[in-house]
């Protein structure tokens, strides 16, 4: 036994007092507190789907990014370091995590022995010092996120193959952009702009259709023709599938963990729902949408088709953990109606691209 170290409380033995008893057992649970509570096992990254998500997009550190921005990288490293036992606010991602958790636990109650999971990894461009105050923050939350990428004011976008991403979350626009371009599904989160309660049991995921699960081609055609040139583009191609977007992949993997969900009778409990929410008119040009997904296999819980009229008040229905969108004007309504609402810069809907971007944090990603 090491000096300081305390003593393991022993039984009393058959002789001792019988007041001892409760003494004992009040000291054993003492002890029994502090062994760490016993977390399951991550799964092997190739049979999970993987979720990667920025340090500032799962928590809030507006202060650290002034600090950042107006005092210097040591300012910044050394406020993080004297505040690293308090933990962050949680940002504009957090809910979606705590629901693919929940998932898990259904996953997990149903196949105990199965890896096909959600797994959550960080990454961030952060010091590992600075990483301390992250990893506080996780266990302070009580999230289970195993998977760490610090790397020392690099961009981390070289390791999301690595690590299997099928989904990367950034409040970075230029690091999604990055990943856009590496064929990785990615999009910039953005906090909204009101506070909404979202379902603690139900991971609830809603997509735009062009340029986020299908490509751009018809989006292509409203923009060079017209919607009259764009309607008979699409009755005469309506029994041809449309090409994948960049999203197509993540629907694809929900998909997938629902199936697992549907095998064991609970389709109408499934903790997983899923919305196709597009400008596109049902009748006019919804069916290739839908012959698209049934194509490939897939589905959508549901399919609104809203042609042409805002998306905002319905979301506010619906109550996504996160709605995908490849228009700002779309992101932006979805935000003022209390929706997490991520970009996915995709397709010729986008602006040009911006000049260098400005010095920007380690955790601003």
């Amino acid at each position: 036994m090491e000096p300081g170290e305390p003593r393991e409380p022993r039984e009393p033995g058959p002789g001792a007092e019988t007041a001892a008893a409760p003494r004992w057992k009040e000291a054993k649970s003492f002890y029994d507190n502090l062994t760490p509570k016993k977390k399951p096992k991550s799964p092997k990254p190739q049979n999970a789907v993987t979720i990667a998500v920025s340090s500032r997009a799962l928590f809030r550190m507006d202060e650290e990014q002034r600090i950042y921005t107006e005092q210097g990288v040591e300012e910044y490293v050394r406020y993080q370091l004297e505040h690293e036992n308090e933990p962050f606010n949680p940002g504009p991602a957090f809910p979606f995590v705590k629901a693919l958790e929940a998932v898990n636990r259904r996953l997990r109650e149903l196949y105990p022995d199965s890896e096909d999971l959600f797994d959550i990894v960080l990454m961030t461009n952060n010091h590992a010092q600075v990483g301390v105050r992250l990893i506080n923050s996780i266990n302070h939350y009580d999230l289970f996120i195993e998977r760490f990428c610090m790397t020392g004011g690099n961009s981390p976008i070289c390791y999301l193959k690595a690590y299997h991403t099928n989904l990367y979350l950034s409040a970075d626009a230029e690091k999604v952009q990055e990943a856009i371009d590496e064929g990785i599904a990615a999009a910039t989160i953005f906090s909204p702009s009101k506070d909404m309660a979202v379902s603690q049991s139900q991971l609830r995921v809603a997509f735009d259709g062009d340029a986020v699960l299908f490509s751009d081609e018809s989006e292509r055609i409203v923009k060079a023709h017209g919607l009259d040139r764009f309607f008979e583009h699409e009755k005469a191609h309506e029994n041809k599938p449309l090409a994948q977007g960049p999203l197509k992949g993540f629907l694809e993997a929900l998909g997938r963990l629902q199936k697992k969900f549907y095998s064991k009778g609970l389709r109408l409990e499934c903790p997983i729902r899923t919305y196709l929410v597009t400008a596109r008119s049902a009748a006019s040009s919804g069916a290739r949408a839908l012959k698209t997904l049934r194509s490939w296999g897939l589905e959508t819980d549901e399919a609104l088709f809203l042609a042409g009229a805002p998306k905002g008040p319905l979301l506010e229905k619906i109550r996504p953990h996160i709605f995908f969108d490849d228009q700002m004007f779309h992101v932006a309504g979805a935000q003022e109606m209390g929706t997490v609402a991520a970009h996915v810069p995709y397709g010729v809907a986008q602006t040009p691209r911006r000049p260098a971007p400005t010095k920007q944090a380690p955790s601003a990603q």
